[in-house]
């Protein structure tokens, strides 16, 4: 394993294996699957790519992004759903679109390698100008555009949560390439401005446990007020000790990927004891093999659905890499990070773009990297 040598749950012996187990999933084409059998989508293939990576899968990791690249729409999307190499659901969801930019930003901290973001950045440029053409002008991103080009106008706290973290590593991709689009820069201050102030442009999914943790992961909410609201009453409603977390507050369900994510946010806030006892805690999901169970049905006592799913282990692997301060760690993070810029314009809660000024030079020093041209 590289980055998790000190991993304070799992050795490194087990994360190689649950990355094997993902890499055994891998379709011919380079399409990680939910499942042997199940369907891809970018942002769970993409989370699936970064824990190859991590676990030393070079060639799954480089076949992965092949595909990513292969599978690109005109449009800079990705549909939501291809099985075995034929698109089933042909609309496009923002949130997912959008994690190309994170993913990237993972392989370059734990690379370096330039010729990867030299080769990625026009994916991911076309992705974030996708994304950001979903901005409603009140700054939430809508969570999908139809096959037609209709917007879903709907906008959720995950989604766009995530959506936040992946254009600031999108603008430090564009900073690194001496290439800055000006208005993700507005695109991400508005959607900080939306995510923080008003909870009332979002649907509501409170029975959803990751509406719950998402803005800490995604940078909406840090420190003080990142630890109020992962100790609020939700705590109650979802953490089961010594099983893991619900997916949803009303069925007596605990998944793995959830309690995973849950823990990355808890370390992000200082709390890393509580972040290792819930990945410790959701070990008794794992198999064999290395893989993980999806979820546990607690009342009937029967891993549900039955299936093991990829995108569960790897975020097992991202989960120990970010507590034992490994590049996810950074990632997640996000303190060299580019931060937006909001600009109301005073009236109906609307922001401005900003005008287009020097800011290749203004954002390079703050992701703490000189162009790529430059090298």
């Amino acid at each position: 394993m590289r980055s998790v040598e000190s991993a304070p749950v799992l050795t490194p012996e087990a994360l190689t294996a649950t990355a094997t187990a993902i890499a055994a999933a891998q379709e011919p084409d380079g399409a990680i699957p939910w499942f042997p059998g199940g369907h891809t989508d970018a942002w769970d293939h993409l989370e699936c790519a970064m824990a190859l990576d991590l676990g030393a899968q070079t060639d799954a990791a480089d076949a992965a992004w092949a595909w990513l690249r292969h599978h690109q729409r005109a449009d800079g999307s990705w549909p939501a759903k291809t099985v075995a190499g034929v698109v089933t659901e042909a609309h496009a969801e923002s949130n997912q679109c959008a994690y190309v930019a994170a993913a990237a930003w993972h392989r370059w901290l734990l690379t370096g390698d330039r010729a990867f973001v030299a080769e990625i950045w026009p994916a991911v440029r076309r992705a974030l100008d996708f994304v950001v053409g979903l901005q409603a002008p009140t700054g939430q991103i809508w969570w999908a555009r139809s096959a037609e080009g209709d917007a879903h106008h709907e906008a959720l706290v995950t989604g766009c949560s995530s959506t936040l973290h992946s254009l600031r590593c999108g603008m430090a991709l564009a900073a690194l390439v001496g290439e800055i689009p000006p208005v993700w820069e507005t695109a991400t201050g508005a959607l900080e401005h939306a995510l923080v102030s008003h909870p009332e442009y979002f649907a509501v999914r409170d029975r959803w446990s990751m509406d719950w943790y998402y803005p800490v992961i995604g940078g909406a909410l840090r420190g003080a007020a990142g630890r109020a609201r992962l100790s609020d009453h939700r705590w109650d409603l979802f953490v089961l000790d010594g099983l893991g977390i619900r997916c949803v507050s009303d069925e007596p369900w605990v998944t793995g990927a959830e309690t995973c994510e849950l823990a990355i946010a808890l370390h992000l806030v200082g709390e890393s004891a509580a972040a290792a006892k819930l990945v410790t805690d959701v070990q008794h999901l794992r198999v064999p093999g290395g893989g993980y169970w999806t979820g546990w049905q607690f009342r009937d006592q029967v891993f549900w659905p039955v299936e093991q799913s990829t995108w569960t282990s790897a975020a097992v692997i991202l989960a120990v890499d970010t507590l034992a301060g490994g590049v996810t760690e950074r990632l997640f993070r996000g303190d060299d990070l580019p931060a937006g810029r909001y600009l109301p314009a005073g009236d109906g809660g609307t922001f401005l773009p900003a005008p287009r000024s020097a800011l290749v030079a203004e954002l390079a020093p703050a992701c703490g990297c000189a162009s790529i041209d430059a090298a």
